[in-house]
């Protein structure tokens, strides 16, 4: 059973890998069971078609995602902090990824947007149920800060939208010219779509 378990994250991890470096349409079943070292009669025990693994590669990064989300944003922080901690650490992400790679990555979910959205329903719906959650995440947050008259929004949800919209736009901005000092102005645009009311220099959560 171990080495069963083993292929199935074998596989996940390698399409992972593949779907952030080369995108997904371009990938075959053949070179994601290469990558992972690992037979072909494997990734159909485990995965129906390439379609039902992105999914899961999905999922497994949106778990991941969503816990570290879940630990910045519900903290115990003053509410804009929360947002600037979950800037700087996707700021930092990106970094890493670059220094590690050479190349900024982006996000597995802005890329697959782009990639798939008019192609593959499945992948679709679960991507735009990814952005509901992150905006309703955010939402909340700003909800907080709006209560203590820290920003001045009308509708909560179209700026929370705003928000994830413009941290994945810088996201892509930085995959588009491999430079992660496209992230900087991420904290700036932030207060200014909330029309905030507190100094720019505000520190984040430790």
């Amino acid at each position: 059973m171990g080495r069963t378990s083993d292929a199935r994250e074998k596989i996940l991890a390698a399409a992972r890998s593949l779907i952030e470096l080369r995108g997904y349409s371009a990938l075959g079943v053949a070179e994601i069971c290469k990558a992972a070292g690992v037979p072909k009669g494997s990734f159909y025990h485990f995965f129906a078609s390439k379609e039902v693994l992105a999914l899961a590669v999905i999922d497994e990064h949106w778990a991941v995602q969503l816990r570290d989300w879940t630990r910045v944003l519900r903290g115990e922080a003053e509410p804009l902090q929360r947002l600037r901690q979950l800037f700087e650490e996707t700021e930092a992400a990106q970094r890493a990824g670059q220094q590690s790679c050479g190349t900024v990555s982006g996000c597995l979910f802005g890329n697959l947007s782009l990639e798939m959205s008019n192609q593959t329903e499945g992948i679709r719906e679960r991507l735009q149920q990814i952005f509901d959650a992150q905006v309703e995440m955010v939402g909340t947050v700003i909800t907080e800060a709006l209560e203590r008259g820290e920003v001045t929004v009308s509708d909560i949800r179209e700026a929370a939208r705003s928000v994830v919209a413009q941290l994945e736009g810088q996201v892509l901005f930085a995959k588009l010219y491999n430079d992660t000092q496209r992230l900087d102005v991420l904290w700036a645009n932030c207060l200014a779509l909330l029309g905030a009311r507190i100094d720019q220099d505000t520190p984040a959560a430790a």
